[in-house]
Protein backbone atom coordinates (compact mmCIF):
# COMPACT_ATOMS: atom_id res chain seq x y z
CA UNK A 1 0.00 0.00 0.00
CA UNK A 2 1.58 3.21 -1.24
CA UNK A 3 1.55 6.68 1.37
CA UNK A 4 0.01 9.49 0.05
CA UNK A 5 2.81 12.47 -0.14
CA UNK A 6 0.82 14.93 2.07
CA UNK A 7 0.99 19.13 0.26
CA UNK A 8 3.07 21.67 1.64
CA UNK A 9 0.88 24.33 1.51
CA UNK A 10 2.66 27.83 0.39
CA UNK A 11 2.75 30.14 3.05
CA UNK A 12 0.38 32.60 3.92
CA UNK A 13 1.66 36.03 2.91
CA UNK A 14 0.62 38.56 5.07
CA UNK A 15 -0.68 42.16 3.43
CA UNK A 16 1.12 45.29 4.40
CA UNK A 17 -0.55 48.45 4.03
CA UNK A 18 1.20 51.03 2.38
CA UNK A 19 0.67 54.72 2.99
CA UNK A 20 -2.01 55.97 0.61
CA UNK A 21 0.46 58.87 -0.37
CA UNK A 22 4.11 58.26 -1.67
CA UNK A 23 5.46 60.68 1.82
CA UNK A 24 6.77 58.35 4.81
CA UNK A 25 7.35 60.30 7.77
CA UNK A 26 10.78 59.73 9.93
CA UNK A 27 11.13 59.74 13.67
CA UNK A 28 7.92 60.10 15.61
CA UNK A 29 6.15 62.24 12.96
CA UNK A 30 2.75 61.58 11.90
CA UNK A 31 0.93 62.62 7.95
CA UNK A 32 -2.44 63.46 8.81
CA UNK A 33 -5.04 64.32 6.61
CA UNK A 34 -7.04 67.63 7.77
CA UNK A 35 -10.78 67.60 8.49
CA UNK A 36 -12.71 69.74 6.68
CA UNK A 37 -14.18 72.93 9.25
CA UNK A 38 -17.76 73.33 9.43
CA UNK A 39 -18.99 76.17 6.84
CA UNK A 40 -22.34 76.22 8.48
CA UNK A 41 -23.10 77.39 11.85
CA UNK A 42 -25.69 75.55 14.04
CA UNK A 43 -27.86 79.09 13.74
CA UNK A 44 -27.47 78.44 9.74
CA UNK A 45 -24.84 81.10 9.34
CA UNK A 46 -22.35 80.67 6.41
CA UNK A 47 -18.71 81.23 7.06
CA UNK A 48 -16.87 82.05 4.13
CA UNK A 49 -13.39 80.46 3.37
CA UNK A 50 -10.98 83.73 4.12
CA UNK A 51 -12.65 83.57 7.74
CA UNK A 52 -12.07 79.68 8.35
CA UNK A 53 -9.29 78.62 10.48
CA UNK A 54 -7.23 75.80 10.09
CA UNK A 55 -8.56 72.74 11.33
CA UNK A 56 -7.27 70.69 14.75
CA UNK A 57 -8.28 67.56 13.89
CA UNK A 58 -7.12 65.04 11.23
CA UNK A 59 -6.97 61.29 10.54
CA UNK A 60 -3.89 59.40 10.33
CA UNK A 61 -2.47 58.48 6.74
CA UNK A 62 1.12 56.78 7.55
CA UNK A 63 2.90 56.94 11.45
CA UNK A 64 7.16 57.16 11.49
CA UNK A 65 9.06 54.22 12.90
CA UNK A 66 9.25 55.99 16.17
CA UNK A 67 11.77 58.59 18.58
CA UNK A 68 15.26 57.19 19.35
CA UNK A 69 16.19 57.53 22.84
CA UNK A 70 19.75 58.68 24.19
CA UNK A 71 20.93 54.62 25.04
CA UNK A 72 19.84 54.02 21.75
CA UNK A 73 16.29 52.27 21.72
CA UNK A 74 13.11 52.91 19.23
CA UNK A 75 10.41 54.11 20.98
CA UNK A 76 7.42 53.33 18.90
CA UNK A 77 4.40 55.75 18.35
CA UNK A 78 1.27 55.27 20.39
CA UNK A 79 -0.82 56.36 16.85
CA UNK A 80 -2.21 53.94 14.25
CA UNK A 81 -2.88 54.58 10.66
CA UNK A 82 -6.61 55.47 10.37
CA UNK A 83 -6.82 57.25 14.20
CA UNK A 84 -9.06 60.20 14.19
CA UNK A 85 -6.55 62.76 16.51
CA UNK A 86 -7.11 66.32 17.97
CA UNK A 87 -3.58 68.35 17.77
CA UNK A 88 -1.90 71.37 18.38
CA UNK A 89 -3.09 74.83 16.48
CA UNK A 90 0.28 76.01 15.58
CA UNK A 91 2.60 72.09 15.95
CA UNK A 92 2.55 70.93 12.34
CA UNK A 93 4.11 71.90 8.72
CA UNK A 94 2.12 71.76 5.50
CA UNK A 95 2.35 69.73 2.74
CA UNK A 96 0.95 69.20 -0.79
CA UNK A 97 1.54 66.05 -2.36
CA UNK A 98 -0.10 65.57 -5.78
CA UNK A 99 -2.48 68.87 -4.89
CA UNK A 100 -3.71 66.78 -1.76
CA UNK A 101 -2.88 69.32 1.16
CA UNK A 102 -1.43 67.27 4.35
CA UNK A 103 -0.25 67.90 7.75
CA UNK A 104 3.32 66.49 9.33
CA UNK A 105 2.99 66.99 13.45
CA UNK A 106 5.41 65.62 15.58
CA UNK A 107 3.93 63.12 17.99
CA UNK A 108 4.79 65.33 20.86
CA UNK A 109 2.05 67.69 19.15
CA UNK A 110 -0.77 65.62 19.33
CA UNK A 111 -3.45 66.34 22.18
CA UNK A 112 -5.58 63.23 21.94
CA UNK A 113 -7.54 60.53 20.06
CA UNK A 114 -11.13 61.02 18.87
CA UNK A 115 -13.34 57.95 19.64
Amino acid sequence: MKKKAKRKSAPKKTLISKPKTALSPLGDRVLLKPLAPETVTSFGIIIPDTAKEKPEQGTVIAVGPGKKTDDGKLVPVSIKVGDRVLFSKYGFDEVKVNGVEYYLVSEANILAVLN
